[in-house]
């Protein structure tokens, strides 16, 4: 059991609450971090005139650091110290986004938010250690995880708005500055209120495990932005999809071997298990990964600014926030499968519906797609996590929690890489005509900057009716990706509730 094994070193008395307050912010900082991003996206790629396979990156790297270390960062915590480890984490976030805000390329942009994913792994993971170590007791612990739930869920609200305010009232670059005050006090409050802790029973690093996941992720997706970009029969898309199949067959030989793995792979032998993971991995793909996405559509189909875009994310936001709650409700009449596959299939709805609007260029259809997907996506962000936590072994909390957390991120980042790269594969297809000769360079420029969210350098050469018709032409075509792209997250949705609801019958 974690609690007798447990090494604390207490200083003085502090009300739990206050560290709960500290963690959750620190857990917060990641999420933020995350969806302020995705609002200035359109303003980074016009600063550094950026292709769309940059712009891919600044999230991609982001999200692949964080989910590959997550695991690892939890393990190094117990070892070593759940404070120490949030303290360095603290740190590390805070100078790598100063190194964002600084960036002079695109390139610089994406390395520098690299060193910030695997900063949010080692802030997160000792975080939300530091919350499970505090709250023994069973209610004190559940009340202690609806608070976490309520702040992390108000970030989601708040963020696309604090990304459209930074990106009208000042320039992109305090999306990342801000970060660095905010750190500071976060450090003094961990140093006054948080006690030491960490697990003598601790399981070991597994570097071949770390390696060969992050290299699996890596592969995968560095295919599925290569694909889009240079074609998906490309050599570096099928090097990427090659080179990312046989890290994941290292990984799974890795982990089958040793005795105490970083990831027990008997868990899956479990089928409810496993429509459990895949619930959550599913929901991060098609609905979680919306914040990155919708925003893109907002500026680049619909024309908005950035602090429009952020507003307009507020249907989608509040939903996912109210709908946790609507599932604690249902969770006294329906059984969770049900809530599951219920919630994948408003999901899917919600997808085919925000589709259909982007699709007319209709604000309203867009807005009753995006509550329909949110209130899909909230009932699953309170079902998936209980549901997974529930059908393993008391013993085993640690490493399903971790699980969890990891297949959450891993749906956003290949869900995120996936369907950016339908979306541009299909506003290519508008723009560009295959059939013309090499007179339509410029027009394959013109689709290049039009995925990337840069209108100016798209029109830059035109001007009077010309530009207003081709920045018509622009928005169509973006909106016509985009289409695409949600309806490949609908049917994905669909599948994987018929998916999930025949796994979570089994016993």
């Amino acid at each position: 059991d974690q609690q007798m094994s447990d090494i604390v070193i207490t200083r003085r008395p502090t009300n739990p609450f206050f560290v709960l307050l500290t963690a959750s912010i620190g857990c917060a900082m990641t999420v933020l971090d995350t969806n302020v991003v995705a609002i200035i996206l359109p303003t980074i790629a016009r600063d550094f005139q950026a292709s769309f396979a940059d712009i891919e990156w600044v999230i991609s790297t982001y999200v692949l650091c964080f989910a590959s270390l997550l695991l690892p960062a939890g393990a190094i915590a117990d070892r070593f110290g759940r404070r120490r480890i949030f303290l360095i984490g603290i740190l590390s976030f805070a100078i790598s986004s100063l190194m964002c805000g600084l960036a002079t390329s695109a390139m610089a942009l994406y390395l520098a938010r690299a060193l910030q994913g695997v900063s949010a792994a080692f802030l997160l993971a000792p975080a939300l250690a530091i919350i499970g170590h505090t709250f023994h007791v069973e209610t004190e612990r559940n009340r202690a995880w609806a608070i976490w739930g309520a702040i992390m869920g108000l970030t989601m609200v708040l963020a696309p708005i604090i990304g459209g305010v930074i990106a009208y009232a000042l320039e992109w670059r305090w999306a990342f500055h801000i970060n660095a005050p905010i750190c500071s006090l976060l450090a003094v409050a961990a140093l006054l209120l948080v006690d030491e802790s960490s697990d003598v029973a601790a399981r070991r690093l597994d570097p071949v495990g770390i390696f060969s996941f992050t290299a699996a992720m890596f592969g995968l997706t560095w295919g599925l932005i290569n694909g889009q970009a240079n074609g998906w029969a490309s050599t570096s898309a099928l090097v990427g999809f090659i080179g990312g199949t046989l890290a994941l067959g290292i990984f799974i030989v890795a982990e089958r071997s040793q005795q105490r793995p970083m990831l027990d792979l008997q868990l899956f032998s479990n089928p409810r298990f496993v429509g459990a993971v895949w619930a959550m991995f599913a929901y991060a793909a098609a609905a979680q990964v919306m914040a990155s996405m919708l925003p893109l559509f907002l500026q680049n189909g619909l024309g908005y600014s950035a602090l429009e875009a952020g507003f307009a994310m507020l249907p989608f936001a509040l939903t996912m926030l109210l709908f946790p709650q609507v599932g604690r409700v249902l969770g006294s009449r329906l059984s969770s499968r049900a809530i599951l596959a219920i919630g994948l299939v408003l999901v899917g709805i919600g997808n085919a519906t925000t589709a259909w609007g982007a699709h007319l260029g209709v604000w309203l259809t867009v807005m009753v797609g995006m509550l329909i997907l949110g209130s899909g996506g909230g009932l699953l962000n309170g079902e998936t996590q209980k549901v997974i936590m529930s059908v393993v072994p008391r013993e085993r909390a640690g490493m399903a929690s971790g699980i969890s957390t990891t297949s959450r991120f891993s749906g956003i980042l290949l869900g995120f890489a996936l369907l950016s790269g339908v979306l541009a594969t299909a506003v290519r297809s508008r723009l560009v005509d295959p059939n013309c000769d090499t007179s339509c360079a410029s027009t394959s420029s013109f689709a290049d900057a039009v995925i990337a969210g840069d209108l100016p350098r798209a029109v830059a050469d035109l001007t009077g009716p010309a530009q207003e018709l081709a920045i018509e032409r622009a928005h169509e075509a973006f909106s016509f990706g985009y289409s695409g792209a949600l309806i490949t997250a609908a049917v994905f949705s669909i599948f994987s509730s018929l998916f999930v609801f025949r796994l979570m019958r089994a016993q």
